[in-house]
């Protein structure tokens, strides 16, 4: 096991939880985020979540589902485990769910995120303008982070004076990912968090496997490459900015 300690702050763990916690704990990927994207997604993330000590989940419905609605989610936020809402968002590019569902399920999770005072996990496709109107409109909460970020040093910029950090996954590895390369060097290291997405977004040098969290070392040595920091620099401040944007000390 590495000296190394670092946070995937956005997975979505499945029946075998446990060997894919184990196999992320051998790399050094010590605390993970399980991420619900609908109420049935909701309700086992957090199941698995109370198996493991440094496993915490989020309940929320992920654009793709708003056309069921957020029937049960109040109660699932009440869980210890959930530390936070969502994904919650708009995805224009898929349109899964028809977008004035999209955009009332998410001003719903926005409210609750606020009255609640929980952390917002947004998930933004081909909707950048869109996202920050209802934010602006609603009230970002306090704690908001853009997961999966797909976008440029504009859109870094608009999250961040919104006081919003940015999640990068393993896209920031590919080749034709150069505008978030470009955002993550400009971006304020205390602004930047690290995940997989898994079991999506395999990144390079695994493209076409299954992802887990074990391979977030890929993506965090890339993001210490541009940033010029030491891997553990970079493993450390971002699990300092995962802990406290969930903030994990206050409910341990």
């Amino acid at each position: 096991m590495t000296d190394i300690q670092w946070f995937d702050n956005h997975c979505h763990l499945g029946e075998d939880a446990e060997a894919v916690v184990l196999r992320a704990q051998l790399a050094g990927v010590t605390k993970l985020i399980t991420v619900g994207t609908d109420i049935s997604e909701s309700e086992a993330a957090i199941k698995i979540a109370e198996n493991f000590e440094n496993v915490w989940a989020t309940a929320g419905v992920h654009p793709h589902e708003a056309i069921h609605g957020t029937q049960g989610l109040v109660d699932l936020l009440e869980s210890p485990k959930v530390v936070a809402v969502g994904e919650a968002g708009l995805d224009f590019y898929y349109d899964h769910s028809p977008r004035n569902a999209q955009i009332e399920v998410f001003k719903e999770q926005i409210w609750l995120a606020n009255e609640k005072s929980m952390p917002l996990v947004i998930h933004t496709r081909e909707a950048w303008e869109e996202t920050f109107s209802l934010l602006d409109a609603e009230g970002i909460p306090e704690h908001t982070v853009f997961h999966c970020f797909t976008g440029g040093v504009e859109e870094m910029r608009a999250c961040v004076s919104r006081s919003a950090l940015v999640s990068i996954s393993g896209i920031a590895t590919f080749p034709t990912a150069q505008d978030i390369r470009d955002a993550i060097e400009e971006c304020s290291i205390q602004h930047l968090l690290v995940e997989t997405d898994s079991p999506y977004l395999a990144p390079i040098p695994l493209r076409g496997k299954t992802n887990e969290p074990a391979n977030l070392i890929h993506t965090g040595r890339v993001v210490a490459e541009i940033k010029g920091l030491a891997e553990e620099e970079v493993a450390r401040i971002t699990t300092q900015n995962a802990e406290a944007f969930y903030r994990l000390n206050e409910i341990n």
